[in-house]
């Protein structure tokens, strides 16, 4: 395995003065390629602060994030998109998608943005709802779908580019416990198949157990695994 991304000593702290608050203390972390890894810790550790900075959604205070080892402070911001368009994927606990829209729509978003033309982003969209089992539901206003059908639209959606690597954000924290395992299935089978690296951010104990490695976040640092971390 190789390194695809890797944080340095990573700090950030929002706000100044009295007011300012630091969410990361100094995180190193290093993901390799085609790993399936947790970070788990509770509400406000700095877990979601550390997705973020990862997959280049934000800028750290101090320190570097290293993207295949280069610097991402010295690419240009339409480097960091292109690079965060073609090689990461998303899924969020809350979805985001445009109920109003197509299911097809929704998924093809990105390679809209990247400027691929019509008939291949369909041919291609196609292909992903396929492998989600939602093909029959291209045509459906997303906002009609169940809970589960729209988290596997976000998969889809996320695999539209053939990403290297997928930030799962509490990717089950609104589906119930059936509903939430088959979508962890999904994901661990992609990752499976298709070698692509997984990032779980989350406080489910049950899923970081399934994960090959377990980053545990407390007060904005990595600690070793210590009891109700989570809770």
């Amino acid at each position: 395995m190789s390194a695809l991304i890797q944080a340095q000593n990573i700090r950030k702290t929002y706000g100044n003065g009295e007011a300012a608050f630091t969410a990361l203390r100094g995180v190193d972390l290093t993901i390799e390629q085609g790993e399936v890894v947790a970070v788990i810790g509770k509400s406000g550790s700095g877990k979601s602060t550390l997705m973020h900075l990862l997959a280049l959604l934000d800028s750290p205070s101090e320190g570097s994030i290293l993207v295949n080892g280069t610097d991402a402070s010295t690419l240009s911001r339409k480097q960091v998109d292109k690079h965060r368009n073609q090689d990461y994927g998303f899924v969020f606990q809350q979805f985001f998608l445009n109920g109003d829209e197509t299911v097809l729509s929704n998924v093809i978003l990105p390679l809209k943005i990247a400027g691929v033309g019509a008939r291949e982003r369909k041919k291609r969209g196609l292909e992903v709802l396929k492998s989600v089992e939602l093909e029959d539901k291209a045509n459906n206003k997303a906002a009609d779908l169940s809970g589960g059908q729209k988290q596997r639209v976000c998969i889809a959606r996320a695999l539209i580019n053939n990403p290297k690597l997928i930030f799962a954000d509490e990717p089950t924290g609104n589906l119930d416990t059936a509903t939430g395992k088959k979508i962890e299935n999904l994901l661990f089978f992609l990752n499976k198949t298709k070698k692509i690296t997984l990032i779980f951010v989350t406080h489910d104990e049950d899923l970081a157990k399934r994960c090959q490695r377990q980053v545990y976040i407390k007060d904005g640092l990595i600690v070793p695994r210590a009891r109700n971390v989570a809770k």
